[in-house]
């Protein structure tokens, strides 16, 4: 039985799926990490829960206003502008 069962499910056909799951759990365990570790209204240590509720406004906007959000912001909201511009705009 457990034979047959790679041999189902390790074909050159399910890789892709296998990467397109790592790839998402990847993205899920960062974003995890990365709202323990920085996010000012998560609290793991004992001392920092003991302070109640913080007035931090920059700290905040730091962890609001990251690289990622300050990148895509300069950019254009089309997918594919090169095509959505041959479509739209008259010859």
């Amino acid at each position: 039985m457990g034979a047959s069962a790679v041999n189902r499910w390790l074909r050159p056909e399910v890789y892709p799926l296998f990467v397109t799951v790592g790839v998402a759990v990847g993205i899920c365990g960062l974003q995890l990490v990365r709202n323990i570790c920085i996010n000012p209204e998560v609290r793991v240590n004992k001392e920092k829960r003991a302070a109640g509720i913080l007035d931090n406004q920059a700290e905040g906007e730091k962890y609001s206003q990251h690289a990622v959000r300050k990148f895509v912001r300069t950019k254009s909201s089309e997918i594919m502008p090169g095509l959505n511009k041959f479509f739209s705009e008259p010859q």
